[in-house]
């Protein structure tokens, strides 16, 4: 048989598929062994081509015979990621297949299982409201993309089940994704309980011999269901019958490393490719989607209510910026309270007071870890920095300070390294602090602490759930961690210590970020009173009463505040009203990145000037980096914005080329539709 020429996806960084050469039949999709250099490398089949090129045309070594031919939808989606985010085709291609070979053994694990063993339960009864929802989204065959929002307590969670129970009743298959799956065991434990051993599972935390035996269940058949975080995307179903994103809006579905793809998006263009629906969830959608929704894009479904007639907490806002003490009555009450911590205010002391006497819960919400953020000598103004990073240490347990960029590690000493004179001071607070001053006022109540220095791996949030659902905890003390999806029946009040912490990073999406963590961490309350109970309680400490983020949180006013929002970013053309991309310079010689970033503003302005189809085009920055220094790396970025999305990719090609323009030991990374500008 003649040799025909073939474009194969190799897993190298390379700008496009190469050419090579096979004379055995061969089908798109296929994987395949060929030679690259000096190397032995996986390849991805990518089609026939008869254009040779320049270079001599090696051949094919073998197909690889362990791996069926991907499905062709799925192969169009996996170049669909390459070309949209600007990713070498080779090592999009890799992500599709597992780590280890199929037939490689390992001696029997002893963890716990992926999927837990379960009781089954039965259906709910759907309210109304949900029925409404399910047989809106059931209505539509083929590919529709549907958002379910639904205030916290809803039961969403409800609706993707009946939903998933009908794809597989058609002999369909579906997939789920949660923003981290080792953050949502109670959610993965609701679908096991319905579904049982349908379902697979794959997240960070699996070996590769745990996350290549889920991958072969999907992929021969043996499970019907994959629940994952974002790389779920990356397992090939047949017959998918459906594609749920729970939570679409939490930051975590967007890859910060290598290929910088957005999980959600790339669900929506996952399932218009294999023409099946999505169902995108959430109590505060992105605003990308709920801007798609009002512009009849996206299929709008609304859960105005809790289920079971329960109420949406009540929120009161305390102002802590100090009062003046006037009349008696006021410095009789500064004097009661003298010996609360200064983060602590007595509206919510006296709170937690009431509903631990009731037999109830208290969770305490701050997004910072350790006993203070920095420390500083007071006498010569001197503060401890990362040498890795342009950022501060946070100080732990009183003796450790460490970095929670690069996890650099150095001891606590109270003199001055500097000054050699003045005694360094702790600012700040964080949650260890928070746990310390608890003990001291709330003696005999058990507190935990919910963090990334506590909760470690899944096992120890599995042990925090179920202390906190036997009532074993009285108090919780946590950061965002507590935040995702959790619920907790005897949770009656939270207290969100320090709302402001977040209003002020220079990122434009800071506010909108703020809104949703405050409404859902508020919507952890009172999910399990009875109706005619009183409702839970949210008590939000803040010097800033008058941010935009409390006043509709306090008001549980979603579409207010994503209105007023909307309207903010289309005078500024910031996303979703237009468009963005982040290129980010770095290296570890500073004045290599310095100039590397000037010279790409330069060649941006350039091409502007030379194609009329790009003069609208923004060009902001250079400038350094929030985060100037992250591990070693000297840190620029330069944004792209316009109002015109068919002109970004074509635009970021030009403008970066082949990069050999591009001085040794600095990079450029881009970002289409960047999460962070820190």
């Amino acid at each position: 048989m003649s040799e025909k020429l073939w474009k194969v996806a190799v897993d190298a960084p390379l700008p496009e598929a190469l050419t090579y050469s096979f004379s055995e039949p061969l089908q798109r999709g296929q994987l395949v062994n060929a030679p690259l250099g000096k190397r032995k490398v996986k390849g991805l089949a990518l089609g026939p081509t008869e254009t040779l090129p320049e270079f001599q045309i090696k051949s094919i070594d073998s197909i690889d015979e362990e791996y069926r031919p991907l499905p062709e939808p799925f192969v169009k989606w996996l170049e669909w990621l390459a070309s949209y985010y600007l990713h070498p085709v080779g090592q999009v291609v890799q992500s599709a297949f597992p780590p280890l070979k199929k037939q490689e053994k390992t001696r029997a694990s002893k963890r716990a299982p992926v999927i837990p063993q379960l009781e089954a339960d039965t259906q709910l009864d759907l309210t109304p409201e949900q029925q409404k929802c399910f047989e809106d989204i059931s209505k539509h065959e083929g590919f529709s993309t549907h958002l379910l929002f639904g205030v916290t307590g809803s039961g969403k969670t409800e609706v993707y089940l009946r939903l998933l129970d009908k794809v597989l009743k058609e002999g369909k298959r579906g997939l789920v994704l949660v923003p981290e799956i080792s953050l949502t065991p109670q959610l993965v434990q609701r679908f096991a309980r319905r579904f049982g051993d349908k379902i697979a599972a794959t997240h960070s935390q699996l070996t590769d011999r745990e996350r290549t035996n889920q991958w072969w269940d999907i992929v021969d058949g043996k499970k019907s269901i994959l629940i994952g975080a974002r790389s779920a995307l990356f397992c090939p179903i047949e017959d998918l019958g459906l594609i749920i994103v729970d939570e679409e809006h939490e930051p975590s579905f967007k890859q910060d490393e290598k290929l910088k793809y957005n999980g959600r998006d790339a669900a929506v263009m996952l399932g218009k490719m294999m023409n099946c629906p999505v169902v995108l969830g959430s109590a505060t959608p992105s605003l990308e989607t709920w801007k798609n929704a009002q512009e009849g894009k996206y299929h709008l479904h609304t859960l105005k209510n809790r289920v079971a007639g329960r109420a949406l907490p009540t929120i009161e806002v305390i102002d802590l910026r100090q009062q003046k003490a006037d009349d008696d009555k006021q410095k009789m009450m500064v004097q009661k309270y003298s010996h609360l911590p200064f983060w602590l205010s007595p509206e919510l002391f006296e709170k937690m007071h009431e509903v631990l006497d009731q037999g109830d819960q208290a969770a305490l919400f701050l997004n910072r870890r350790g006993v203070a953020q920095m420390v500083v000598c007071p006498a010569c103004g001197h503060t401890r920095e990362c040498p890795n990073c342009d950022i501060s240490l946070t100080l732990h347990a009183g003796s450790h300070l460490i970095c929670h960029y690069c996890d650099y590690h150095e001891q606590f000493k109270t003199k001055c390294p500097d000054c050699k004179e003045g005694e360094m001071e702790a600012i700040g607070l964080g949650t260890e602090l928070l746990e310390n001053d608890l003990t001291r006022l709330f003696p005999g109540k058990k507190i935990a602490r919910a963090d990334r220095d506590e909760i470690q791996s899944r096992a120890d949030l599995e042990e925090l759930i179920s202390n906190m659902e036997t009532g074993e905890i009285d108090i919780l003390v946590g950061t965002q961690m507590i935040a995702k999806g959790l619920d907790f029946p005897k949770l009656k009040l939270v207290g969100l210590v320090l709302a402001d912490v977040g209003f002020n990073l220079p990122d434009f999406r800071a506010t909108e970020r703020s809104f949703q963590l405050i409404t859902q961490m508020s919507g952890r309350s009172g999910r399990h009173v009875k109706e005619g109970e009183s409702p839970g309680y949210v008590i939000i400490q803040t010097f800033n009463t008058e941010h935009e983020s409390i006043t509709f949180a306090r008001n549980h006013d979603y579409e207010g505040f994503a209105n007023n929002e909307l309207m903010i970013r289309g005078a500024l053309n910031y996303p979703p009203v237009g468009k963005l991309v982040g290129m980010r310079i770095q290296g570890t010689h500073l004045g290599k990145v310095e100039e590397t970033a000037r010279l790409l503003a330069r060649r941006a302005q350039s091409l502007k000037e030379k194609f009329p189809q790009y003069a609208s085009m923004e060009v902001l920055g250079p400038a350094e980096a929030p985060l100037a220094k992250l591990r070693g790396q000297f840190r620029y970025h330069l944004l792209l914005k316009t109002n015109q999305n068919s002109i970004v990719n074509p635009f970021a090609r030009q403008l970066l080329g082949d990069q050999e323009w591009v001085p040794s030991g600095v990079k450029i990374l881009v970002d289409i539709d960047p999460m962070n500008l820190l």
